[in-house]
């Protein structure tokens, strides 16, 4: 009889754990509560009006149509059992496992302020990024309305709180819109008077970059229009805007960027875990006391070199998948499995604006427009599918002749702050 195999989550390291066993004599159930494997990358590009949803998320059962091994479920984990080896779901029975993977990835962490996310949404799916574009094309047209000088600046103003990578790509997309896009769109306001604040508890820009690159982008950044604030938390963030330190600020578009918290999935295993969550496994990325189960992804803590940790990013998750894969195929044979994951590190890369990137591999460092070029490169090249590759390429190369960004439809209703219009 088959092995049964369940992976939790069809993000980068679960996806790469299926393609990995295909040929396998094994039977795979794959488990989502979303029904796309979404690229996340690119995510701020469709909050910022880039692209459209559908050129960075792909159907999960069209991804594996022709791998009649692997049944995909859509339903959502509510606990494990590890005694009787089954995994408990929302909407339908108990599914049975001799192989587990939980790949299920992570969420946002307000450090003990959860009511900020009313306020100041993070950005990890399809929803949060067209919520977030919602609110920010909105700004500009109620800006459009508003007689009050005080609430029109208040519209005016997005604040993005944290740094790194998608802090810094989302502010300068945002810088971009306001200062380049829209200008010619409006009549009673001028775009180019919005702000856009980037706020930073830390020291500096982009924290895992090189400090010289860090500076360069914080130069580039305030070239574009963006006003960097460093060495100062943000303390407050309601309905009508942020305190940073002891200084409030009126805006009402905020945007969280500033911290992960890793999946349930320690709970629902009664496993040992860091202090964002994530489990903490072995060298072959398996629980301590149960070697049918795999943890990866964003849900694992894996420890690189002495004192660091392997990086949320999709390269690891990727890196991960394909390590699993090679270890479930070795417990298929009865052969030695491989003994411990080694993670390669790919590089840093970031880019402010259309035109402008940084990317750094070890001594190896780049920035301007010919990392920019690179930086695509790099993003089209993981895409799903001939299709999305062209659609993205052709995006990308219209924004960069035209200086338009075309995907600024306002959709979703908004159920939080803002009236129906």
């Amino acid at each position: 009889m088959k092995k049964k195999l369940v992976v939790i989550g069809a993000g980068f390291a679960g996806l790469q754990v299926v393609h990995g066993l295909k040929n396998a004599d094994i039977d795979i159930t794959l488990v989502d509560r979303r029904n796309h494997h979404l690229f996340q990358p690119l995510l701020y590009q469709v909050a910022t009006t880039v692209l459209a949803t559908s050129e960075i998320a792909w159907p999960i059962r069209h991804l594996f149509r022709d791998r009649e091994e692997v049944t995909t479920l859509l339903d959502e984990v509510v606990g494990i059992d590890r005694v009787h080896k089954t995994v408990r779901l929302r909407n339908s029975a108990e599914l049975p496992y001799d192989i587990l993977v939980l790949a299920t990835g992570a969420r946002h962490a307000y450090f003990g302020k959860d009511k900020w996310e009313a306020f100041a949404p993070g950005l990890k799916t399809l929803e949060d990024a067209t919520t977030i574009r919602r609110r920010m094309l909105l700004a500009f047209e109620q800006a459009e309305l508003e007689a009050d000088p005080a609430k029109r600046e208040a519209l005016l103003t997005f604040a993005v709180i944290g740094a790194g990578p998608t802090g810094v790509e989302m502010a300068g997309m945002i810088a971009e819109l306001a200062h380049h896009t829209l200008p010619r769109e409006f009549r009673r306001i001028d775009t180019r008077q919005a702000k856009v604040l980037l706020v930073e508890a830390g020291a500096r820009v982009l924290p895992s970059f090189s400090e010289d690159l860090s500076g360069y982008v914080r130069n580039a950044l305030t070239k574009l229009g963006v006003t960097v604030r460093t060495g100062v938390p943000v303390t407050a963030c309601d309905e009508s805007g942020i305190t940073i330190g002891e200084e409030p600020i009126a805006c009402r578009t905020i945007i969280w960027a500033a911290g992960v918290q890793a999946s349930p999935a320690a709970q629902w295993l009664g496993a040992e875990s860091d202090r964002a969550g994530r489990v903490v496994v072995t060298k072959d990325l398996r629980l301590a006391d149960d070697p049918s189960i795999f943890v990866i992804g964003d849900t694992a803590s894996v420890k690189w070199g002495e004192d660091q940790s392997v990086p949320g990013i999709a390269p690891a998750a990727k890196q991960q998948g394909s390590f699993v894969a090679k270890c479930i195929r070795a417990m298929l044979r009865g052969a030695p499995a491989p003994e411990a994951f080694t993670y390669r590190h790919q590089g840093n890369l970031a880019t402010i604006g259309r035109k402008v990137a940084v990317i750094e591999f070890g001594k190896f460092k780049l920035k301007g427009i010919l990392a920019w070029w690179i930086w695509g490169l790099a993003h089209i090249y993981f895409l799903i599918g001939t299709r999305s590759r062209l659609a993205v390429a052709w995006s990308w190369l219209w924004i960069y002749l035209s200086g338009l960004q075309s995907a600024r439809l306002i959709t979703q209703k908004e159920t939080m702050r803002d009236p129906e219009v």
